[in-house]
C-alpha cells in the first residue's frame, strides 16, 4: 500500500491517495471524521481549532461505501483558507498581502532556516506553510481507513498520553482501558497527572512557552510473523520508527522498555518464552514491546513517541532576519501551547498506515475476503 499527501496549511486543502487498498472494504467515514475531531481538541490547543472542523470527503475509489480496489483519494477543505487567498492561492496573488505575510523572522526549531536555505526562498511561509503540523489532518483521515482495513481482521489501536512536560502518568493500563484516555481533557489516565499537567499548561501558556510530551501506542491481535528478519528494510520497528518519527516535531521513539535495556542485564531484560497447548508459544511477559528480530511476536506491540515543545512561542526565542541579517525575535502565529494529545490520534493513524502495509506485504488478496481469510489462516 502506499500513501501520499500534497496540500499546505493555509492553502485550499489537503488531499491524500491511497493506493493498493483491495476490493469491498465498507468505510464508514463518520468514524473517521470523529477521529479528525478529536485531532483538533486537547488541552492547550490554539485558536486554529477554533476556525477549522475537520470533516474528510471521499473523491475517488469508493461507491456505496465499498473500495473499488483503486486508488482512493480523500479531501480536507481548509476554511481558513478563504482569509488567507490573497496571499496563498496557487493563482496570481496580492503583492502587498504577500509582503504584509512574509515570515523572515526564522524560528529555533522549526524547518524554516533550512528550508529557506535548502529550496533557495526569501520567504519561510513557502516552507512552513508544508512543514506546519496541519499536514497531519489528512494523515489522521487516511489512517482511518487504515484502521477500518485493520479492523476487518481483528487488529485494535489505543493509547494514551505517558507525559507533558515532565509531568508523567505512570499508571500501567489493560488495552481495553485504552479507550477512555480520548474522553479526558489531556489524553492522560490518571486525574491526579492530568490536574497537574493542566496546572502546568496554563502556567506555560501565561509565559508564552509550549509543551512537549510523550505518548504510548498499543496493538492488540496482530499475529506474528510481520515484518521480516531477513533485510533490514522489511523490519517492523524499523518501518514504525520511520513513520513515527516523520510526524513534526517528533524527537524519538522506542519499543517495549526502549531505552532502559542498555542499563540491565539480560535475565531483566529478555522475555522468557513458553508453550501451552491451549494458547501455543506465549510470553509472561513483554518488555521486548511485542517485536523481535524485525518481526511481530504476537504479543501487544507497545511505542512510546517522544514530541519536543511547539517551535512556534507567543514569546519568541531569539533569531536572525534573514532580510537583514540582524537580530530578532522569532516570528510568532497562531499556535498550540500543547499538542499532546493530538499527537497521540496522529501516532495512531500513522501505525496503522505501516501496519497495513504490513499486512498487505505478507498476504497481498485482491478482495477483503481474501485477506481475511489468509490472516486467520495463519497460526
Amino acid at each position: 500500500m502506499k500513501l501520499t499527501t500534497a496540500g499546505e496549511s493555509h492553502g485550499k486543502a489537503l488531499v491524500a491517495i491511497i493506493e493498493g487498498l483491495p476490493a469491498h472494504l465498507h468505510l464508514d467515514m463518520e468514524k473517521t471524521n470523529e477521529t479528525l475531531a478529536l485531532r483538533q481538541s486537547g488541552f492547550g490547543r490554539g485558536a486554529r481549532q477554533k476556525i477549522e472542523t475537520d470533516r474528510a470527503e471521499i473523491l475517488t475509489g469508493v461507491r456505496n461505501g465499498e473500495t473499488l480496489g483503486s486508488p482512493v483519494t480523500l479531501c480536507i477543505y481548509n476554511k481558513d483558507f478563504a482569509n488567507w487567498e490573497s496571499c496563498t492561492s496557487p493563482n496570481a496573488c496580492d503583492e502587498a498581502e504577500m509582503q504584509k505575510k512574509r515570515v523572515t523572522r526564522v524560528r529555533p526549531g522549526h524547518a524554516d532556516l533550512t528550508g529557506v536555505l535548502k529550496f533557495e526562498q526569501t520567504d519561510a511561509r513557502n516552507i512552513l506553510e508544508r512543514a506546519s503540523a496541519r499536514e497531519t489532518a489528512i494523515r489522521v483521515a487516511a489512517g482511518g481507513v487504515y484502521k477500518q482495513y485493520l479492523s476487518a481482521l481483528g487488529i485494535q489501536i489505543g493509547g494514551f498520553v505517558k507525559e507533558i512536560c515532565g509531568i508523567k502518568d505512570g499508571g500501567r493500563y489493560a488495552f481495553n482501558e485504552l479507550e477512555r484516555a480520548k474522553t479526558t481533557q489531556t489524553g492522560m489516565l490518571d486525574g491526579e497527572a492530568e490536574a497537574r499537567a493542566i496546572e502546568k499548561i496554563t502556567a506555560l501558556k501565561k509565559d508564552g512557552d509550549t509543551a512537549g510530551g510523550v505518548v504510548e501506542i498499543r496493538v492488540k491481535g496482530l499475529k506474528s510473523g510481520f515484518g521480516s528478519v531477513m533485510t533490514y528494510a522489511e523490519k517492523l520497528d524499523g518501518m514504525l520508527a520511520q513513520g513515527l518519527q516523520s510526524i513534526q516535531a517528533v524527537k524519538g521513539v522506542q519499543f517495549g522498555v526502549g531505552f532502559a535495556v542498555g542499563s540491565q542485564s539480560g535475565k531483566e531484560v529478555h522475555d522468557e518464552i513458553f508453550y501451552d497447548e491451549s494458547r501455543g508459544y506465549y510470553r509472561e511477559t513483554n518488555r521486548a514491546g511485542g517485536i523481535e528480530g524485525g518481526m511481530s511476536n504476537g504479543e501487544e506491540i507497545v511505542i512510546s513517541v517522544a514530541m519536543k515543545p511547539i517551535p512556534t512561542l507567543m514569546k519568541g526565542l531569539q533569531t536572525v532576519d534573514i532580510q537583514t541579517k540582524e537580530k530578532a525575535v522569532a516570528a510568532s502565529e497562531r499556535s498550540d501551547v500543547c499538542a499532546i494529545f493530538a499527537l497521540e490520534i496522529i501516532a495512531e493513524a500513522v501505525v496503522a498506515q505501516v501496519l497495513a502495509d504490513a499486512v498487505d506485504k505478507r498476504l497481498g488478496g485482491d478482495t477483503m475476503a481474501q485477506v481475511r481469510a489468509r490472516y486467520d489462516a495463519l497460526p
